[in-house]
């Protein structure tokens, strides 16, 4: 261990200490860029009927279970809203940032990607939420936004809806943005979140809760925005309790040279990075409730589209308490002893409903060992995740995998942890049917009622390295394991077919253009 804590002089322990990032972390992270992260091993995509349920049939049980449970159940809606907008706007900011007037002409003859981009948004901007906003800022400062299109002159456009003379979007979070616009009113993504939490995280005091992790540079924005708008959701039926936090400075990573030695800037100082969404797990178990339903601030749709989410949230709501339920009797019927055949009925039910593959030889085992398995499997979080028929989204999907063990288990897996040169991995991973929208229920509550410690689910060997550069010098950047990949890798993993209405995400602007996102004016 003195070899490997050399690693870190006095000065960088003295630079962690004051960021709050542990020794203990940094240098297994070391560890980690030095030995290199794993391929997971991908044995095949799970597909409807193994590894994927269809609850079509029994849909309203599982509502009627939800709606009947939930009122005695402490709920929140779990929301990452950490993304900037100005990744919904690239295209228009490469085009905007260049020098002198962007013209309708020079953008035609450009015929680019970027220019393109531009000019559908130009020729479209009357539909977009914000217009109304954007127009207002405009004529403030004299700008007539319907000359300057039909002029075919587009640079001011551009500026004021980027830039901080106007509605300053290149500089917000996403969740800002506003969406969906009913009459001459308009939403933004956030508000879009606190209307589903009024269906289905509300409990018996009638308290919808919703929990947004942001960006610290934003927290202020967010909660003045939220503050005013708040009451327009509430009514005597509904109240709502929002809360925030944000990426813990503790979980930032330690980034390395390629010698797999810390990374010290041009002043000295040692460089951390932000661990990606995986550090979100730490947010998420400092939450007290019983449900997490988890899903990212881009993907709501307008009010006349909503029941469909409505229905399946609810659903996988259902369906969740009665998988729980039936692992929460089985382990207090442990509690007070067992029977070869209640052992019996554990293996099927761990192997039949849960899906977990029994060790070889189980039958073989004395009832003691036998026991051990099975509540090391039933004492752990669940999750039920909603996924939906794969349409060429980029992203990644549901996966029977084998970890380094030796254990089979179900998994959402992105192609960055997949090794593409393998002929055999790659037709697994391009045979794959469903895709994951992060469309999450999760039980984080124990049988005795005790919160599970999430941090101790993680597994470490599903994170990325990347490499980027700084002062002139590459280094290696290490991402967490993803909050829905490695960091819930050794939770109890459902999947469930939800319909494709139910995923609709905006990565670009041009996505609110999309029939999904056009509320009835």
């Amino acid at each position: 261990m003195s070899s490997q804590t050399d690693t870190l002089s006095e000065e960088i322990l003295k630079q962690l200490k004051e960021k709050g990032v542990s020794k203990e972390s940094s240098l297994s992270q070391i560890e980690t860029f030095k030995k290199g992260i794993p391929f997971t091993e991908l044995l095949r995509p799970c597909t409807l009927g193994d590894g994927i349920e269809n609850i079509g049939s029994e849909i309203d049980e599982y509502v009627s279970l939800f709606e009947s449970k939930a009122p005695a159940l402490k709920t929140i809606k779990f929301v990452p809203a950490s993304g900037a907008a100005s990744r919904m706007f690239k295209e228009l900011l490469s085009i905007s940032s260049r020098n002198g007037e962007v013209s309708k002409s020079d953008l035609i003859d450009e015929d680019s990607k970027d220019s393109n981009v531009f000019l559908v948004f130009i020729d479209n901007i009357l539909k977009f939420a914000f217009y109304n906003d954007l127009k207002l800022a405009m004529d403030k400062d004299g700008h007539n936004i319907e000359n300057l299109v039909q002029g075919g002159t587009y640079k001011e456009i551009a500026n004021y809806t980027l830039g901080p003379d106007g509605l300053n979007y290149v500089n917000l979070p996403k969740g800002i943005i506003e969406f969906h616009r009913y009459g001459d009113k308009s939403r933004t993504a956030f508000e879009e979140h606190l209307v589903e939490a009024r269906v289905y995280a509300k409990d018996g005091d009638r308290v919808s809760r919703v929990h947004f992790t942001v960006s610290p540079e934003y927290l202020n924005k967010v909660k003045d925005l939220l503050d005013k708008k708040k009451a327009l959701y509430e009514s005597d039926d509904v109240k709502l309790h929002i809360s925030y936090s944000v990426q813990k400075p503790s979980t930032d990573t330690i980034a390395v040279d390629m010698d797999n030695k810390p990374f010290l800037d041009n002043d000295g100082a040692v460089v951390l990075r932000p661990g990606g969404h995986g550090a979100l797990i730490e947010n998420l178990n400092d939450l007290d409730c019983d449900i997490a339903f988890i899903k990212n601030i881009d993907n709501v749709v307008p009010d006349h589209l909503k029941p469909e989410t409505y229905l399946y949230k609810k659903a996988l709501g259902g369906y969740l308490l009665n998988i729980q339920s039936k692992m929460f009797n089985y382990m207090k019927k442990l509690d007070g002893g067992h029977s070869d055949e209640l052992v019996e009925s554990i293996a099927k039910f761990l192997n039949e409903e849960l899906k977990i593959e029994l060790p070889s030889g189980f039958n073989d085992l004395d009832s003691d060992k036998k026991i051990e398995f099975m509540l090391s499997k039933l004492n752990r979080p669940l999750r039920v995740c909603g996924v939906v028929k794969n349409v060429g989204e980029p992203g990644g999907g549901p996966f029977w995998i084998r970890d380094s063990k030796g254990q089979v288990s179900k998994q959402i897996v992105e192609s960055a942890q997949v090794n593409l040169d393998s002929q055999e991995q790659t037709i697994a991973w391009e045979s794959s049917t469903h895709f994951n929208p992060v469309d999450l229920v999760c039980g984080l509550k124990n049988y005795k009622g005790e919160s599970f410690d999430l941090r101790e689910y993680v597994d470490p060997d599903m994170g990325f390295i990347s490499y980027k550069s700084k002062d002139g010098r590459d280094l290696k950047a290490l991402e967490l394991p993803g909050l829905w990949n490695g960091a819930m890798a050794n939770w109890n993993t459902l999947f469930v077919e939800v319909p494709l209405i139910t995923f609709n995400p905006v990565k670009g602007v041009l996505d609110l253009l999309r029939a999904e996102h056009q509320a009835s004016i």
